[in-house]
């Protein structure tokens, strides 16, 4: 069983609504009558999580009135386990007083495993925090075992109240919804990246500026399972960068980005899919202005892979970071949904590719996806991605031109439909820049049925093929990197989205 110590014998423990949350014993305080500015109260919670606990184990604590800030700090042993054998991993966050209900009415921050200590007042909070009053009543720290070792997981928490006059409330200040832009054009954006308000190590004016340098329009943030950044992105923006604002939604059965969200947005992220509960959720980023985007589907990280189906999404990122197998996974089980669309007539569902960049090394734009859009703005950046008129580049080196040309004329993009007789030749077309000594290949329903030459050293060339509609349902385009040997294809250096051919 979970114990819960408080340093003076076990405590109670109570389960809350479904299976995979247990609320602890309430850890209290003296009242705060009479308390002079600047006292503080401390107490300390001991515990063990066993193997199998739940995903989320909650604390109670009783917040007197006349609270001025709530400050916590943890530690948790990690013994040496098998090889082969997961460790022990523990998340924190805060709920106030109005509770953990999922949906996050209480929701007051998440800093995962990223921090040791975090505090909140009403000026202001730790990053991934919220800043507001610490009303008096029954707030929870929230303890996620993403991971226990055999030996189970003992913890230390340390809470302290510090009274006083609470501060001046911080007003947020959101960046605007539009850039200057260029009218109709293409437009580089990078929509899966981390600040320090996750687990990130860079600050919002330092990831501005690498998309800058990366040659990037647009971005989207979105740290894990907390919207605390959303304030503080407004003074980086401007008529050159557009940025928008969202979340990645970190459960343990998948990830998925929220993108381009009306600003203060959260999204609960504390279920699984078996509790049927992700569509209520998907809903909710769609009302709140949003795409849903599943991120690296087939990472093999604990709790990474997606397990929500593909039926609320409205495109899914197929390549994150710097390209590796479960990429080439993640892109050909994509492509599996193409065939099935065609087939069965259906909305198809178009690739993104982002950095996820966290930290030096990693590379912000790299990948990035170029949208072409009416303009600058957010709507039209994700109208241009809903309907896949884009494609994905290693950097901004890489520019590409797709289409597919009827007998008279008839021509089609990235992302639109090509309406010709089945039996009407097309002459599909790729112009390239950017990408030295890099193969071209076109790829159908069938498979690939196209392999060129290497690119010139300079980058440029043109590859044309020909067919027809009853003998390519779409055709999408792939450039590689060279490989030293063997018939597994090179590193991508960039992907179209398709050209659907045929009424």
């Amino acid at each position: 069983m979970c114990e819960d110590t408080h340093g003076i014998g076990r405590r109670a423990l109570f389960v809350t609504g479904a299976a995979a949350a247990l609320t602890l014993g309430t850890v209290s305080f003296a009242a705060a009558d009479g308390q002079d500015p600047g006292t503080q109260e401390t107490a300390t919670v001991r515990g063990t999580l066993p193997p199998g606990c739940p995903d989320f184990v909650y604390v109670p604590v009783e917040v007197p009135a006349g609270v001025r800030e709530i400050k916590v700090s943890y530690t948790y042993d990690r013994p040496s386990v098998p090889a082969g054998t997961t460790g022990n991993a523990l998340d924190i966050g805060l709920f106030d007083q109005h509770g953990t209900e999922l949906g996050g009415k209480g929701f007051r921050g998440w800093s995962g495993g990223a921090r040791t200590e975090f505090f909140v007042r009403a000026d202001d909070a730790t990053p991934g925090y919220l800043p507001g009053p610490v009303h008096a009543g029954t707030w929870y720290v929230a303890l996620g075992p993403y991971t226990v070792a055999p030996q189970g997981l003992d913890y230390e928490l340390t809470i302290t109240l510090t009274y006083g006059e609470p501060g001046t409330p911080v007003r947020p200040v959101y960046p605007p919804s539009r850039a200057k832009g260029r009218g109709r054009d293409w437009y580089r954006g990078d929509c899966h990246l981390h600040s320090w308000y996750s687990d990130g190590r860079r600050t919002p004016a330092e990831i501005a500026a690498l998309a800058r340098a990366a040659g990037l329009d647009f971005i989207n943030s979105s740290e894990h399972n907390t919207h605390a950044s959303h304030a503080h992105w407004a003074d980086q923006a401007g008529d050159d960068l557009l940025i928008m604002l969202g979340e990645e939604i970190t459960t343990r059965n998948g990830h998925v980005v929220a993108l381009g969200t009306d600003p203060g947005t959260f999204v609960d992220w504390r279920y699984r899919a078996r509790d049927n509960r992700f569509g209520r959720f998907a809903q909710q980023i769609h009302k709140a202005g949003g795409l849903v985007v599943p991120a690296h589907p087939h990472a093999t990280c604990v709790g990474c892979a997606w397990k929500f189906g593909f039926g609320d999404a409205d495109a899914v990122e197929v390549w994150n970071g710097p390209y590796t197998p479960d990429d080439e996974v993640a892109l050909n089980a994509w492509d599996a949904t193409l065939v099935a669309s065609v087939r069965d007539n259906k909305e198809w569902l178009p690739a993104m590719g982002n950095s996820d960049a966290h930290r030096d090394p990693d590379a912000v734009g790299a990948p990035q996806t170029v949208v072409l859009a009416d303009d600058l703005t957010r709507e039209a950046i994700q109208d241009g991605l809903r309907a896949g008129r884009s494609y994905i580049a290693e950097s901004k080196n890489v520019s590409l031109t797709f289409t597919a040309t009827g007998g008279r004329g008839e021509q089609a993009g990235m992302g639109e439909r090509l309406k010709v007789a089945a039996d009407t030749p097309v002459t599909v077309r790729l112009e390239a820049s950017g990408a030295p000594r890099c193969t071209v290949r076109f790829i159908t329903d069938e498979g690939v049925l196209l392999t060129s030459d290497p690119l010139p050293v300079a980058g440029s060339g043109v590859v044309e093929w020909q067919t027809t509609p009853q003998y390519a349902a779409y055709v999408r385009a792939e450039l590689r990197h060279e490989t030293a040997a063997g018939p597994v294809p090179g590193a991508l250096a960039a992907l179209t989205n398709p050209i659907f051919l045929g009424r």
